[in-house]
């Protein structure tokens, strides 16, 4: 059984059977919105956002969690930093951290440069943002509603433009290519499919090189 097989099979499956691997292995992805032009332009409209999750959680904890791996770094490495060296390298790490989720929640709210924001077409709700990416209610809700538990990365539209051509124009296509974390997103297939029932939403998992 192919590892797509498998995925769809469990899309129904509740979050307790969900799995989050320790090290993310992120896999490529086509996707092809067909139907009227109408729809499919509807579905691109709805679909573009800043393709970012904008979590909004106390980075404190984290900042505390950096500091004592500065202090007690895991074997073989030793420790180069004196205490108050390690406060301060976790204080700056924290701002930038917060600056960063600052800069996540505007681009949000306004830009539209990712063509497949699964947060703009299934939004993660304002209670679980607060709690944060690793909380485990925030990735119980990820894998139920869009089965994958990060953002989707290097959204691009398809084909990619050689320069100095331009791109063919097909009113009634959409075609995408993009990276997801561990598993194809086939909560969020199913549910854009039951939402634009009359588009055709095929996704396809590519295990060679893009």
């Amino acid at each position: 059984m192919s590892r797509a097989t498998a995925v769809d099979d469990r899309a129904g499956e509740g979050a307790a059977d969900r799995l989050v691997p320790v090290h993310t292995d992120w896999l490529y992805h086509h996707l092809r919105v067909t139907g009227d032009p109408g729809e499919v332009t509807a579905f691109r409209t709805a679909a573009a956002g800043a393709g970012v999750i904008p979590w909004q959680h106390d980075l404190g904890p984290a900042a505390e969690d950096w500091f004592h791996l500065l202090v007690a770094p895991p074997a073989p490495q030793r420790r180069s930093l004196s205490l108050e060296g390690a406060r301060i390298l976790a204080s700056q790490l924290q701002e930038a951290a917060e600056a960063r989720q600052r800069l996540a929640v505007e681009r949000a709210a306004a830009s539209r440069a990712c063509p497949l924001d699964l947060h703009r077409l299934l939004p993660v709700p304002e209670r679980l943002l607060h709690l944060g990416p690793e909380h485990p209610e925030a990735l119980a809700w990820l894998w139920a509603h869009w089965g994958t538990t990060q953002a989707l990365r290097q959204v691009v539209e398809l084909p990619v433009p050689v320069p100095g051509r331009p791109r063919p124009i097909d009113p009634g296509l959409l075609w995408l290519g993009f990276w997801a974390a561990d598993w194809t997103p086939w909560q969020a297939i199913l549910a854009l499919r039951t939402r634009w029932p009359g588009l055709r939403i095929e996704v396809r998992p590519l295990y060679d090189d893009p």
